[in-house]
């Protein structure tokens, strides 16, 4: 992506502490540090993939960009067409409800992100009435012609959601976030619990629909290989922070962070012949409770050194538009991933 594009949403040093209470007072002892101080921009009718290890903090960035969690600190904004500039993070409650209209969400779990009370009609409707965007025949217009879009029919407008299979049910969340016609829309693994051969069903029609209606993507994934076929950009994370962001391709050809060659490495090779070498990673994630000095990755890095665990690496523009966050990214000879 070129810098030129326009930017649909602009993340500046933005923080998501949770606190743990303990004692007998409750008092707050320490924070989990889910997010902490992440920077970026979203252009417009782009698709910015973000991966990494569960716990990395990818769905905590994903709900904060929408308001679901309320941010310690840092900006939020959002440049709407018609609209202008809107910074959510200080977004008062009523105005907090006109801007759900332009931001919607994909879930992860297409079996418990429906009520299994309500019909698929009303169920698509929901976000319509919430939001008073519609009333009488025109929310009846606007969930038919957003369901068929959707590739569902009319007759399963009637039906309870455990009438479905789990991608029918993640094609009626697809509706769901689609009904208002949003600008920027968070997709949070919305293909990591179907079938492979659904994921490419549900894959191809999020990428038509971005071509119709000109929709801005965040797609959260840990699978590399569905990231590579939908996204433009990817933003490596790890510990609340991002190690690495860069053009697809450019990403996965030549990475430039210990992190990401470790993630590359574990994609299995299309030939059958080649056996997979997967970069080993000593331990776990760190504990985000009480994160390692320096560079968070250093005590799982085979390349650190002792600056590492001195001295946090600075967010640098190492290329055109490949960015990363490593002392020594310029004289490490990583290998990439060639699909």
């Amino acid at each position: 992506m070129q810098k030129e594009q326009p930017v649909l949403v602009e993340v500046k040093n933005l923080r998501k502490f949770f606190p743990v209470r303990r004692g007998t007072f409750g008092f707050t002892k320490k924070f989990v540090r889910a997010v902490d101080d992440l920077s970026f921009t979203v252009f417009r009718g782009e698709t910015l993939g973000l991966v990494g290890e569960s716990g990395s903090g990818k769905t905590t960035t994903g709900r904060l960009l929408l308001r679901g969690y309320a941010p310690t600190a840092g900006e939020i904004l959002y440049h709407l067409p018609d609209v202008g500039t809107m910074n959510i993070t200080t977004l008062p409650k009523k105005e907090l409800w006109e801007f759900r209209k332009h931001a919607q969400m994909i879930f992860q779990d297409p079996y418990s992100s429906l009520n299994p009370r309500m019909t698929v009609r009303d169920i698509i409707a929901e976000p319509l009435v919430a939001t008073k965007s519609a009333k009488g025949e025109e929310v009846s217009q606007r969930v038919i012609e957003t369901a068929k879009r959707c590739q569902l029919s009319i007759e399963h407008l009637r039906r309870y959601p455990h009438a479905f299979s789990g991608g029918q049910r993640q094609r009626i969340g697809i509706a769901r976030a689609l009904v208002l016609r949003p600008s920027f829309i968070v997709c949070d693994e919305p293909v990591s619990a179907l079938d492979v051969s659904i994921q490419a069903q549900i894959l191809n029609l999020l990428k038509d629909l971005q071509a119709e209606f000109g929709l801005t993507y965040l797609f959260i994934a840990h699978d590399l290989s569905v990231v590579e076929h939908i996204c433009n950009r990817v933003g490596v994370m790890y510990l609340g922070n991002l190690v690495e962001l860069a053009a697809t391709q450019e990403l996965f050809q030549h990475p430039l962070h210990p992190y990401t060659e470790a993630l590359m490495s574990s994609i299995p090779e299309a030939d059958p012949k080649v056996k997979m070498r997967p970069i080993k990673l000593s331990g776990e994630i760190p504990s985000p409770i009480d994160p390692p000095s320096g560079c968070a990755f250093h005590p799982r890095c085979q390349y650190a050194q002792a600056l590492c665990a001195e001295s946090r690496p600075e967010w640098r523009e190492i290329s055109p538009n490949h960015f990363v966050a490593c002392h020594f990214a310029e004289s490490l000879q990583l290998k990439g991933f060639i699909g």
